[in-house]
């Protein structure tokens, strides 16, 4: 279902979250204000990463969230995650691999496939970031992608996959907080 449904969608979103300037307390704020507005359903382990191309910023931390969500996806980004990117002190800029306090995206919202300017569902850059791979199955070992391409547990043997470094006293403290 390309394009159709991207202006209302009712189901789960997963969104990633992430961050390399101060993670532990931008990623607790991000979600304590996602949560007010967007209760969340369930939360991935989180997994410490390099910045990609930039070995002198700080390692990040990512990991993804489970919603229920009804609404314009398009308001969803601009509207909630963008604002809350905002409130935390992300700049934009044209250096798409700048550091951040938090970057906030809509990865997947079920079979659902949106192409538009700003707006691109499912993200592809999931099979190229092995974080977001292990944060979905984290969250629900079947689920797929829904362009039919192999299955993300497929993916998730991979050892790129299986070499991520868990940052487990902070999933545990996340899940303990978030999770109902």
């Amino acid at each position: 279902m390309a394009n159709k449904a991207a202006a209302f969608y009712a189901g789960i979103c997963y969104i990633s979250v992430g961050a390399n300037i101060n993670p532990e307390r931008n990623i607790i704020r991000a979600l304590t204000r996602l949560d007010e507005s967007l209760p969340i359903m369930a939360v991935s382990n989180f997994y410490r990463t390099k910045a990609i191309d930039r070995p002198e910023q700080p390692d990040y931390l990512n990991g993804v969230i489970a919603v229920t969500y009804g609404g314009a996806l398009r308001a969803l980004k601009f509207n909630q995650l963008r604002k809350i990117e905002t409130a935390l002190g992300r700049e934009r800029s044209r250096d798409t691999y700048a550091p951040r306090p938090i970057d906030l995206d809509i990865i997947l919202c079920g079979d659902l496939i949106v192409r538009e300017p700003g707006l691109i569902i499912p993200d592809p850059d999931i099979r190229q970031r092995p974080f977001l791979v292990a944060a979905l199955l984290d969250i629900d070992p079947s689920i797929q992608l829904p362009d039919g391409r192999n299955a993300l547990s497929a993916i998730g043997k991979s050892p790129q996959v299986r070499g991520l470094e868990m940052a487990r006293a902070f999933s545990k403290q996340i899940k303990e907080r978030f999770e109902s």
